[in-house]
């Protein structure tokens, strides 16, 4: 029997043990169409069971030793490792990863484990001055319950980074992973955890639909909601969750800029451009979606990035070497033609693809853009890269800034220049002559405006920031004197 064997997960859900469920959901890959198997689907009433039994072990989980908590995020690092063929695998075939990306976001898995493990041994507060004869100490203690919502283009790292510190910590968590990458976002994560030795109750795995995600949030017990996804059902959850006075981290969307400044090398420009539009066919919240370049290296940056798009090939990851596999499913692929075609219509002329191919579809670069196409406006969620130009830092900041979102950027030239650019731009995160999409454990992460909340994740503060809640606490040697 193999670590992620159907035997252990078929039809069943992990909350307690691995538990049969008369709904049945299929796993299904986008490549193929084909059937890889099924999952339990969870119900509302199964995450109100999990959610208080979650709470009941959650006490005796943060009672826990530092050392005895930090040995299992080591060992769940170490199984990373030593399932990492077979994990991959997983990805290739049910998120349509390259073989490439699923090998970095196994490895982003292992740091992530690697990185927790040292949160149990860090400081949990401070000593605060007080005008009284007592000591004063804001500590910080475990939040509780934390629901976890992950995505379907990163499906194992993006629920991982949140479910990893906040089991560090002390808490117990409810994951939820994207229907349509329940193995590699939720089965996964549940395996390597029960084979850690994390003590049973702890972390609840919980397929479902939109019912079961908005369960997760309502939940009384869960105290914390995290939420990687789109901007709009980001939204529909912070609202949520603000009614019901809980704390959610939200990173969301985001439509990420490449400014490529005048003197810059174009055939490196144009590597780092087609890597930041094109890794894992555009399905990357980092993903850059708005090539900004200064007119005297629009052309050539424009035919250069085309005769990189015109070179990948798009196939079944699992069965062949390409550079892109297909989309996550058919509604994600025609809603990507569609925005194509659209801006076309509205006058954007295409360089380079602009086709649906089989279950993918083919790098495309867009030019002829005006800033209010929807190929330069919306998060397209597709390998497309639309590109135009500016003549000045203070026009490119404009246009950078002229967005809802605020994720990342990337500026590639002069660094003196792009130093004083990035002073000027709003986003979470800017890189420096390198592109969009760059993640590291130990890095805040996070964006503004509609991208998100902010850095909530990776990081020892931003970590302690998301998972433990402030406690004031005081202590004298004797009772107090009171007029009373």
């Amino acid at each position: 029997m193999t670590f992620l064997d159907s035997a252990v997960w078929g039809g069943k859900f992990c909350s307690d043990g691995w538990r049969h469920s008369p709904a049945r959901q299929p796993v299904t890959e986008p490549a193929t169409g084909d059937r890889l198997g099924t999952v339990g689907a969870a119900t509302a009433e199964d995450v109100d069971r999990a959610a208080a039994r979650a709470a009941e072990a959650q006490r005796a989980w943060a009672a826990t030793s530092p050392q005895r908590r930090a040995a299992v995020l080591r060992r769940a690092g170490e199984l990373f490792t030593e399932h990492a063929a077979e994990i991959e695998d997983w990805l290739v075939r049910e998120a349509g990863s390259v073989r490439s990306k699923a090998g970095f976001e196994t490895g982003l898995a292992i740091g992530e484990c690697f990185e927790c493990a040292a949160l149990p041994a860090h400081p949990q507060g401070e000593v605060l001055t007080s005008e009284d004869a007592r000591w004063s100490l804001a500590r910080r203690r475990p939040a509780g319950v934390v629901g976890v919502i992950a995505p379907f283009n990163f499906p194992l790292v993006l629920g991982l980074r949140s479910v990893a510190p906040a089991l560090a910590l002390g808490n117990a968590v409810l994951l939820k992973p994207d229907p349509r990458t329940a193995v590699s976002g939720g089965v996964v994560v549940a395996r390597i955890f029960e084979e850690a030795g994390l003590p049973a109750g702890v972390l609840h795995l919980l397929p479902g639909d939109g019912a079961v995600g908005r369960a997760v949030v309502e939940a009384p017990e869960v105290r914390v909601v995290s939420f990687t996804g789109s901007t709009p059902v980001g939204r529909a959850i912070g609202e949520r969750a603000g009614r019901l006075l809980k704390r959610a981290h939200l990173e969301l969307g985001g439509n990420n800029a490449l400014v490529v400044l005048p003197g810059a090398d174009v055939a490196r420009a144009a590597s780092a451009g087609a890597f930041g539009s094109y890794l894992h066919q555009g399905q990357i919240c980092m993903t850059t979606g708005r090539h900004l370049v200064h007119e005297s290296l629009v052309d050539e940056y424009t035919a250069a990035l085309a005769a990189k798009a015109d070179a990948l090939r798009v196939g079944d990851p699992a069965r062949e070497d390409v550079a892109l596999g297909p989309l996550i499913d058919r509604g994600q692929l025609e809603r990507v033609h569609g925005i194509v075609t659209d801006s076309v219509a509205a006058g954007a002329k295409i360089a380079a693809g602009g086709e649906i191919d089989g279950a993918g579809y083919r790098a495309t670069v867009l030019t002829g853009l005006t800033t209010d196409m929807p190929a330069w406006r919306e998060e397209i969620f597709g390998p497309v890269a639309p590109v135009v130009s500016f003549s000045t830092a203070e026009e490119a900041a404009r246009i950078v800034n002229d967005s809802e979102y605020g994720l990342s950027v990337g500026i590639l030239g002069d660094v003196g220049t792009a130093m004083r650019l990035a002073d000027r731009i709003d986003s979470g995160k800017v890189h420096i002559n390198e592109q969009t999409v760059s993640d590291e454990p130990n890095a805040p992460f996070g964006g503004v405006k509609a991208s998100g909340t902010g850095s909530r994740f990776g990081g020892p503060a931003a970590n302690v920031e998301a998972f433990t809640e402030t406690q004031w606490l005081t202590v004298r040697p004797d009772i107090a004197d009171y007029p009373f």
